[in-house]
């Protein structure tokens, strides 16, 4: 960028009318002073339940701040997540049986639940299983007459 000379002029004057650099702020020091004070465990807490009733104690009137809540649900769903990884795992039982994964219904990811009925575990061709399939089947054709 160019300037014409007086406006350079100008420029040089005022450069040498400012007074002596601003000092940095302090917020740096701040914000390490903030991290290394103790903490409270509604801070920190990591469980869901134990964050529930330590927001519980905390909370004079049982309302909670969004933020707060936004934390407990967060912790929710962490450890929901780490169940279903949990479950999820094949076991050494799973992978023996006869049933293959394929023939398993399929569970939705979606944020609402899931109230598809699961299957149990019974052992192929017994009782149990049996009365399974004819219910199965009852209600499938109930559906049918239903619709036409």
């Amino acid at each position: 960028m160019s300037f014409d000379p007086r406006s350079l002029e100008r420029l040089r004057q005022l450069g040498r009318q400012l007074p002596e650099a601003i000092p940095a702020p302090a917020t740096e020091t701040k914000r390490a002073a903030k991290d290394s004070r103790p903490r409270h465990k509604v801070e920190t807490e990591q469980d869901p339940k134990a964050l529930f009733h330590e927001l519980m104690q905390v909370s004079q009137d049982g309302t909670v701040p969004e933020h707060l809540m936004a934390r407990l649900r967060d912790a929710e769903e962490r450890v929901d997540s780490e169940r279903r990884q949990q479950r999820n795992a094949p076991s050494p039982v799973t992978q023996d049986s006869a049933a293959s994964p394929s023939a398993l219904p399929t569970r939705s990811t979606g944020k609402g639940k899931n109230t598809r009925p699961q299957r149990r575990d019974v052992i192929p061709g017994s009782e149990e299983d049996s009365l399974y399939v004819a219910f199965g089947q009852m209600f499938l054709e109930e559906q049918d007459d239903e619709m036409d």
